[in-house]
């Protein structure tokens, strides 16, 4: 039987391949900041560095959450730390502003 096709790509073509390859990442990237109070930590470190009690204070999450979500967010890349006297401050990596820059221009 013949089946009749339009279209005169390869199967493998080299965008394909891209695709497929960087689906898992993409995949794990794009589950990790579909998380609300993630995105709120990323766009709140868009701004400035915080420590952990300052993204308390104006997210009104626990402590333990904050760190959680941090910890996920810097595990990606997203986020980093450094020390600051006697406080721990995060702030977002090239790869984090990027990220906030790109959903910035999909959310206007």
């Amino acid at each position: 039987m013949f089946i009749y096709k339009r279209c005169n790509c390869s199967s493998e073509t080299s965008l394909n391949k891209n695709i497929y390859s960087s689906s898992p990442n993409l995949s794990t990237l794009l589950k990790l900041v579909s998380v609300p109070a993630r995105l709120e930590i990323l766009f709140l470190l868009e701004k400035k560095s915080h420590c952990v009690c300052d993204i308390e204070t104006h997210t009104k999450f626990s402590q333990s959450l904050v760190s959680h979500h941090l910890s996920d967010l810097t595990e990606a890349g997203l986020v980093e730390s450094y020390k600051n006297g006697k406080f721990v401050d995060y702030k977002l990596t090239s790869k984090g502003q990027e990220l906030i820059k790109n959903l910035n221009k999909i959310n206007n």
